[in-house]
């Protein structure tokens, strides 16, 4: 069979990239050998795990925020097989989607790994093996959980993300390894469900790649929550038993070893690009001494119609990069103006209150030197954040000194995910934090304090 195209992985920047080529009226086909489409993040990342999230937010505001509300309830309590069996549900009817929207636009799905043997040829071994003639190959393989050496992960009491948005039962005791996104997600799950949970992190900081304000609020707010931080320290080691895992711990600078105990462990130390089987060297093409393939700004390997995108190729590991680079490369592809803006892609953490940034932090902006100023307002100064009971956190806008224009934002507070694209399409813009002040907000919403963080800039806030 030959394409115009042929994609191999069907995450999140391949199946868009797919369905782009397809609009673009190219022929193409799409390999995947997890059996089912949406990559990671459909099946054991992004959607399963805010699915646990919401249900076990929902779980707490029953038992702990429904009284403040004029609202009572009898006995509460935790079906977590009717929980996992609703998150299952969730990624099958989204993987049945992407299945639809490939039927729409007669993209064939081809079942199985794809291995790269030639320029424009791609030898899949499936349910039926078969060789594909291409003029072009995206690599869309995404990325693989990263082992921690002296860890070995058995997803029953040392588990990846994967196994932990599939355990039976809650754990007494937790023990999260990472205090990135991921560690802190479904840490925030587990420990609303009842877990007593303790997040170990190499670094003095959690959540590094965030604002430094930011990171000391939100531990703060985690600690009143009930989560545990042992920061500065790394695992060494790690022995399963009967009686639960034990965790040889030192401090990251060095000094005495110390242990601690959990029911379950969960390794969250990051991910790391996913070659394996690719047949990279059969091209000549090999991957950086960080396993990630290079590509050029048209996301063009070194080998001619050879291209690839999303976690494989580095960058912010995150799925909606890997859409926006699948979409800019089928354009590409196609003789377009494919471009992605990587300074005005948002981040996001679901626990809660989120956390979301955009642009620069201070601290970057610090260190290149460049003159900015400062505007911040608390939720608490929020009418629909009072109504709504939910005051914690702030919005932070860095704007250019000169200019006014909008360089970061930064927001932990009720719905951040969600205020925060209209900074992104601000910045998108290059709009200045006076255009946005200058935009009228509906009253009452939580996005007026985007409104005033921006009038703040200014030293001009209207409600604090």
């Amino acid at each position: 069979m030959s394409y115009d195209l042929v994609v191999i992985g069907g995450g999140p920047g391949g199946y868009v990239c797919a369905i782009r080529a397809a609009q673009l009226g190219m022929k193409v086909a799409c390999v995947e050998k997890r059996g089912a489409l949406g990559g990671t993040c459909l099946n054991v990342g992004c959607i399963p795990s805010k699915a646990l999230l919401q249900s076990s937010h929902l779980y707490e505001q029953t038992q702990h925020e429904l009284a403040e509300h004029g609202i009572t309830v009898g006995s509460v309590s935790v079906d977590i097989a009717a929980m996992i069996k609703r998150k299952d549900k969730v990624v099958s009817d989204n993987t049945a989607g992407i299945e639809f929207l490939f039927k729409k636009n007669k993209i064939d799905y081809i079942k199985g790994a794809g291995k790269i043997t030639a320029a424009g040829t791609v030898e899949v071994i499936g349910e039926t093996n078969t060789t594909l003639t291409t003029k072009n190959i995206v690599i869309a393989t995404g990325s693989d959980v990263t082992p921690l050496p002296g860890v070995t992960i058995d997803e029953k009491q040392i588990v990846s993300s994967t196994g932990a948005l599939s355990m039976t039962s809650v754990p007494k005791k937790m023990v999260v390894i990472g205090a990135g996104v991921i560690g802190l997600e479904l840490g925030s799950v587990y420990r609303r469900l009842g877990a007593e949970v303790t997040v170990v992190e190499f670094l003095d900081v959690i959540l590094p790649p965030m604002d430094g304000e930011v990171r000391k609020q939100m531990q703060r707010l985690l600690e009143k929550q009930g989560l545990a931080f042992r920061l500065g320290t790394k695992v060494t080691g790690a022995v399963a038993s009967d009686a639960g895992v034990s965790l040889t711990l030192e401090p990251a600078a060095g000094g005495e070893a110390s242990t601690l105990d959990a029911d379950v462990v969960l390794v969250a130390i990051g991910r790391r690009p996913y070659t394996e089987g690719l047949g990279l060297d059969s091209i000549g093409l090999a991957a950086n001494a960080r396993g990630f393939i290079e590509v050029d700004h048209d996301y063009q390997t070194a080998v001619q119609g050879v291209f690839a995108i999303g976690d494989v190729i580095g960058g912010m590991m995150l799925a909606h990069k890997a859409e926006e680079e699948g979409v800019a490369v089928a354009e590409l592809i196609a003789g377009q103006s494919g471009h992605v803006n990587y300074g005005a892609i948002p981040s996001v953490v679901y626990t809660h209150p989120e956390v979301a940034m955009v642009g620069k932090t201070e601290e970057q902006l610090k260190d290149a030197g460049v003159a900015y100023k400062v505007g911040k307002f608390p939720f608490t100064a929020n009418g629909r954040a009072r109504a709504n009971g939910c005051t914690d956190g702030f919005v932070k806008v860095l704007a250019d000194a000169k200019t006014d224009r909008v360089l970061g934002c930064h927001i932990i507070g009720p719905e951040a995910g969600d205020l925060m694209q209209e900074v992104v399409v601000a910045m998108e813009f290059g709009a200045s934090a006076e255009d946005v002040a200058r935009s009228s907000h509906a009253h009452p919403q939580l996005g007026e304090a985007i409104k005033e963080a921006m009038l703040a800039v200014d030293k001009r806030p209207l409600h604090v």
